[in-house]
């Protein structure tokens, strides 16, 4: 790329897995349009990147967190990090993006000018002790939900006391050997049941330590007839079959779990407790959560690893609350103590809405909370900018895919009409606020106040349906009463 470029039509912020995906978007469905990927870390892939905590692998479907112009033809549908990250280079250089990126290029401040009708940004760069200054026509943050930076840590009482390894798994120092230590995993969420059984492997005891039990699924790594078809039909025919299939199963399941959830909370316990029951005490209190299934994400594991390292004593389940920490380890509100020679607080993220972007207009800044989400991907009185942000109950991508498709539509609408400025405008008296996440998740609680809103009514109505998402990104109208266009 032409480093003395300073303008582009389109500047995606991140090279990870949605900032890549739009990429391939603008280059075949607006290639008439100039664009740049700033990615502030030294390498793209994003998450698949920066986490290497023992087992790191995909907790969603492959075939659907996949690209939907790109097949997944790997074995396993749970794959480990490594190959995502794979996949993902291997998509920027098939695609010829790799030259779009600007690594190192943190953007700090966006600053929408009225009087240009373009964004006007504040680059951070390595090695640089001024800002480099960048504009472009239209935004579009493909930077995630969370901050890169640090995940979240409960301010445990004596942590500074204690004598052996703390870390987050968002911070995983290298080279760490576990290799029979006893080790407390704090934490039960998907990032927990995956470090559990690949530590269990070397560790000499591995203990998942749970405030509540969650919803746990045994689910086979390998799709045996997405397999079988992709020897024997063409890549993409196999891939677009298995994708909907999967889609719709996922749906449906969802949808049957909020319907009826103690018939299908139920159907999960039974058969956690037909893996474990025989292994743990206390069966009951150890797995039966205490929310319904899809309040949180349910956690998927590869062939009941997770099952396997309890029953084969490698590993334990214990449901408790961290009173203070000891020199060497945890002592328990119900006043029995873990000894553990590492702890890994499996605490979860700090959700951050388009990162560490500071955003204004015309110098004054935005107050993202105080917006709504138009079809889930705009904000209300921002004009050209746009957030690629994915489903709760089914794979990222997936949503990422149809923003990227109606961002495209938007873009090209927007240069035959030659119109300069698009922004929603909630201007129906009757819309009123709702919560953007209906999920109870300790990321989404924390965040939830510097969260934009979701409206009662479309288009400001984020629904977590695919089918829905799907009519609405790419056949809806663009000449939309809620979109103010100059």
């Amino acid at each position: 790329m032409d480093n003395t470029v300073s303008h582009f039509d389109v500047i995606i912020v991140g090279a990870g897995l949605s900032g890549i995906g739009a990429a391939h978007h603008l280059t075949t469905k607006c290639p008439d349009h100039t664009f740049a990927i700033f990615e502030g870390r030294p390498r793209m892939g994003g998450t698949w990147d920066l986490f290497k905590y023992p087992g790191i692998r995909s907790d969603s479907d492959m075939h659907t967190l996949g690209y939907n112009f790109r097949p997944w033809l790997h074995k396993k549908a749970l794959a480990d990090g490594l190959t995502i990250l794979q996949y993902i280079k291997d998509t920027a250089k098939e695609g010829g993006y790799e030259d779009k990126i600007r690594y190192n290029h943190k953007v700090t401040d966006s600053n929408w000018s009225s009087e240009h009708s373009r964004w006007e940004m504040d680059i951070s760069t390595t090695g640089d002790s001024e800002p480099k200054k960048y504009t472009c026509n239209f935004l579009f943050a493909c930077s995630g939900y969370y901050s890169y930076d640090a995940g979240y840590t409960p301010d445990f009482k004596g942590v500074k006391d204690y004598n052996g390894t703390f870390i987050h798994p968002q911070k995983w120092p290298e080279g760490l050997d576990y290799s029979g230590k006893k080790v407390v995993v704090i934490g039960s969420g998907a990032t927990a049941v995956t470090i559990v059984p690949e530590m269990a492997k070397d560790a000499s005891m591995v203990t998942m330590l749970q405030r509540s039990p969650t919803y746990i699924m045994s689910v086979p790594e390998e799709d045996a007839l997405a397999n079988f078809m992709n020897k024997y039909l063409p890549n993409k025919l196999a891939y677009l079959f298995t994708r909907w299939r999967k889609i719709s199963f996922g749906l449906l399941f969802y949808k049957a779990c909020r319907k009826w959830p103690k018939t299908m909370g139920g159907f999960l316990i039974k058969g956690m407790k037909k893996e474990l029951s025989s292994s743990i005490p206390d069966s009951d209190k150890q797995l039966t959560p205490n929310y319904n299934p899809w309040d949180q994400r349910l956690c998927a594991i590869p062939n009941g690893d997770l099952y396997e390292s309890v029953k084969k004593g490698k590993a334990k389940i214990v449901t408790d609350h961290v009173d203070h920490f000891t020199d060497n380890g945890i002592k328990l509100q119900s006043g029995k103590e873990l000894e553990a020679d590492i702890v890994v607080c499996a605490t979860g993220l700090a959700m951050k809405f388009l990162g560490d972007m500071t955003m204004t207009i015309d110098g004054k800044e935005i107050d993202v909370s105080e917006r709504f989400v138009y079809r889930g991907m705009m904000l209300s009185d921002i004009p050209n900018m746009a957030q690629a942000f994915g489903y709760t109950n089914a794979s990222w991508t997936l949503k990422c895919d149809l923003t990227c498709d109606y961002v495209c539509r938007l873009l090209n609408y927007m240069r035959k009409n030659g119109l300069k400025q698009v922004t929603p405008v909630v201007n129906d008296p009757s819309v009123q606020e709702e919560p953007l996440l209906d999920f109870n998740s300790g990321y989404v609680l924390r965040a939830l106040e510097q969260l934009p809103k979701q409206g009662s009514k479309q288009p400001w109505k984020v629904f977590q349906n695919y089918f829905l998402d799907l009519i609405s990104y790419r056949y809806s109208s663009l000449k939309d009463n809620a979109l103010e266009y100059k």
